[in-house]
């Protein structure tokens, strides 16, 4: 076993007698499941690196593996990617090699099945990951999505590029990128594989207030520290937001998707992360736009929006929560009672490993969030089986709230993998 893997499994080992309560027979089977799992990485990026070192490390958008709930990447790692929690990035390159020796392919997809006062099936999304690696300083990231099953003219669904972006090694940990990525806000931004979360939908305050899937288009600067701070800064392509009819002011109607987007308005988005402790993850992020609606009339609706996420893992305990807040200037706005939206939530869990490989967990969430003019309560419980770490089951129940409104009872059945 290479060093950086052993170094992995001590970590991992230290973190499983901290939690207490796990017999030998349980570290035994997850010992042998990580082991695999360094196998798999192997055989897709070549050997790891034995000089890699924590100051190497960083986030490189997707990849094959992210921190599942009921699990924990190395201390120092970022849970957006394997790459970054082992300290290599891909696939050996230079040398001489062939380039699809240096491109790497992943994907995922998922299908909801919902009942009771909505009834629909959908194969959500179904996305493809490509990678290559130019060589040791230069990488290309890139995404591409088709929603809905079905995409044309009167189709339900579209045909989605979510990230196309170059990077660039400048050394001690800082990474330069441009082109078009997600933006680093939230839990579910950059990572929502359906295999890294609880629930059939992604919760309602990371679909209204982030809002999740959020992608632009920019530059942006990165850094991973040795001590598990992580700090990213990107200047991008800004919300679009209408002003009128029933989606007036909405967050999430205001993304463009740099697709022939305004570009009269830029944004500025910053975020501080801090791994540096294994099961805790804690991050600050915001953003400010000078026009959020991009008119250019005589009322500038500045918009600045800040929030904050922790996510704490013990054993099989986990207990997320995220706030976010924004904050739109202008008359307009504030008569309509929206110049003022955010939302909470708070998602206590448990799993449990069953036999060597499978696991189940159960899950609870509170959500609250204000969007636009309304004012919504939500709840949802609910369980998530993995037979492999790869592909999950969904059962889940959502309660949904909405003021003024009838509420709605939701039972949602799900599939989704990753790769």
């Amino acid at each position: 076993m290479k060093g950086q893997a052993i170094r992995v499994m001590v970590v991992v080992l230290v973190a499983a007698l901290e939690a207490g309560g796990v017999t030998l027979e349980e570290l035994a089977a997850r010992m042998e499941r990580l082991e695999r799992k360094v196998a798999a990485y192997e055989a897709r990026y070549g050997p790891l690196d034995e000089g890699a070192t924590a100051g190497k490390a960083r986030s490189v958008g997707r990849s094959a593996k992210a921190a599942m709930p009921g699990e924990t990447l190395p201390a120092g790692g970022d849970a957006a990617s394997i790459d970054a929690a082992y300290g290599v990035g891909g696939a050996a390159g230079g040398g001489g090699s062939g380039w699809w020796e240096r491109t790497t392919l992943g994907g995922y997809g998922e299908m909801h099945l919902q009942l009771g006062d909505r009834e629909e099936i959908d194969f959500h999304r179904w996305v493809l990951f490509l990678n290559h690696k130019f060589n040791e300083r230069v990488r290309l990231r890139s995404e591409l999505e088709l929603e809905h099953s079905i995409a044309g003219e009167g189709k339900g669904g579209e045909i989605e590029l979510e990230q196309a972006f170059v990077e660039f090694d400048l050394g001690r940990g800082l990474w330069a990128k441009a082109g078009l990525f997600l933006l680093r806000v939230g839990m579910l931004n950059e990572v929502h594989e359906p295999n890294t979360f609880f629930g059939t939908e992604r919760n309602p305050v990371e679909r209204e207030i982030i809002p999740t899937t959020w992608w632009e288009g920019g530059v942006g600067l990165n850094q991973v520290l040795e001590n598990g701070l992580h700090w990213d800064l990107a200047l991008h392509s800004a919300l679009d937001v209408p002003t009128s009819g029933d989606n007036a002011y909405r967050i999430r109607s205001g993304r463009r998707k740099v697709s022939k987007a305004p570009a009269s308005d830029a944004a500025v988005t910053g975020r501080l992360r801090y791994t540096g402790v294994p099961g805790l993850d804690l991050s600050v992020f915001g953003q400010y736009q000078n026009d959020v609606t991009q008119t250019a009339g005589s009322e500038t609706n500045r918009a600045l929006f800040g929030g904050a996420a922790a996510d704490f893992r013990r054993g099989g305990f986990g207990l997320r929560g995220l706030v976010g807040y924004w904050d739109i200037g202008g008359r307009e706005p504030a008569a309509l009672g929206a110049d003022q939206q955010y939302g909470c939530f708070l998602e206590p869990s448990y799993t449990w490993l069953i036999g060597e490989e499978a696991r189940v967990g159960l899950f609870a969430r509170y959500n609250f969030y204000r969007y636009s003019m309304d004012d919504v309560d939500q709840f949802d419980v609910g369980a998530n089986f993995w037979p492999i770490d790869n592909v999950v089951f969904k059962a889940d129940y959502s309660h949904i709230d909405p003021e003024g409104e009838a509420a709605e009872n939701v039972f949602n059945l799900g599939v989704g993998y990753s790769f």
